[in-house]
């Protein structure tokens, strides 16, 4: 298994949403969030994306989308080695005495996985009445 850096490409992300019954966006949108997301990991496979994950933000915030790993190869701790690598990248862009402010969204259920890398739920009333919930990590 090798992880990229930054190389995410729109047929992957695509590929790899419809994996986890996520709706895709338009071609234009995607290549657009692609080009401007601070970095991304993908996983490949015998030359196949089989994962991903993205941050966006500001250096201040950031935000953590778009983590999928295809049902076939779920369970091998893939995603937590592409949260940690996420976190990593925020953490060593992270000026010493500053801070920054990680988030991210997750599909309702999956919050445990989350919280097993030091995530914190945001109390669902302060999500509005949607099928996801908000969970907010910061880096000292």
């Amino acid at each position: 298994m090798e992880y990229k850096e930054n190389s995410l490409c729109y047929e992957d992300y695509c590929r790899l949403r419809e994996s986890a019954g996520w709706t895709n966006f338009s071609k234009t949108q995607v290549k657009t969030a692609l080009s401007n997301s601070i970095y991304t990991i993908s996983v490949i496979e015998q030359n196949k994306t089989i994962a991903m994950g993205r941050l966006i933000g500001d250096g201040q915030y950031y935000m953590i989308v778009d983590v999928i790993v295809h049902p076939d190869f779920q369970r091998q701790k893939i995603g937590t080695s592409i949260l940690n690598r996420l976190l990593k990248y925020a953490d060593d862009h992270t000026p010493a005495g500053g801070r920054s402010s990680i988030q991210l969204i997750a599909e309702k259920g999956k919050e445990p996985f989350y919280e097993t890398l030091g995530f914190k739920k945001i109390p669902h009333e302060f999500c509005g009445s949607g099928m996801r919930k908000v969970i907010l990590k910061n880096i000292d």
